[in-house]
This record gives structure tokens, sequence and C-alpha cells, in this order.
């Protein structure tokens, strides 16, 4: 009598057929709102402050340029970036998709900008 290994006669299973599972379901949910999450430009605290005390106010379709360019920045190794655009200069962290603090573009002119290892220029 041919008897199997019992460490693989326990792993196989007969195939069934995938049914809906609302755990299942709730995961996909919950693993698609972290991946949406993790592709959505974050504003620090500390930003938000400097964009409303230096009345920088940046529109929607910017925000996305600099989302896509922070995640371009990302796939070539960019942790920490300095985003200069015609309006403003920002210090975003790719690593965590974050706009760390945000200066006006003659403020940020006269500034020495540290613990960078990227920079994004986006011009209108």
């Amino acid at each position: 009598m041919n008897r199997l290994d019992p460490r693989i006669h326990q792993f196989h299973q007969p195939l069934q057929t995938p049914q809906k599972n609302k755990a299942k379901t709730k995961t996909d949910t919950s693993f698609q709102k972290v991946f949406h999450e993790a592709q959505t430009l974050k504003i620090s605290k500390h930003a938000e402050k400097r964009l409303k005390q230096r009345n920088i106010e940046i529109d929607e379709t910017k925000w996305n340029e600099i989302s896509n360019k922070m995640a371009e920045a990302k796939s070539k190794g960019v942790t920490d970036s300095l985003v200069i655009t015609n309006q403003a200069a920002f210090v975003v962290s790719t690593k965590n998709n974050t706009v760390v603090t945000a200066l006006g573009r003659e403020e940020a002119a006269s500034q020495i900008f540290t613990n960078i290892n990227g920079t994004i220029v986006l011009e209108d």
C-alpha cells in the first residue's frame, strides 16, 4: 500500500468554489482605503498653519500635479524633497506623501533648505 507523506496530505484540499464573504469585503475595502490614503497628498498641521499665515492658495489641479511628481520622485528613491511652484515652495516627505512646510516663493528665494535629497520644479 502506497501512503502519502502526511505533510503533503495535510495541505492537499479539494478545489472549492469561491464564495463571497462579508469579512473579505471588509478586508478588501480596508485595503482599498489604505491604498488610496497612501496615494493621497497630506498636509501636516504645521504646513497648513504656514499656508494660512502666508496666504498661499494652491488649487486642486496643482495639488494633484505635486502629488504625481512626488510619486515619481519616490519611485526614483527621493525621500524628502523641495517642491517649487510659481506661488510657493514646499518641503515634502515622499515617504508618507506629506507636505511638511510651506513658504511663499519670494521668502523661499533667500532660504537654505536642508535634509532634502531631491527637488521638484513645477512652473505654470
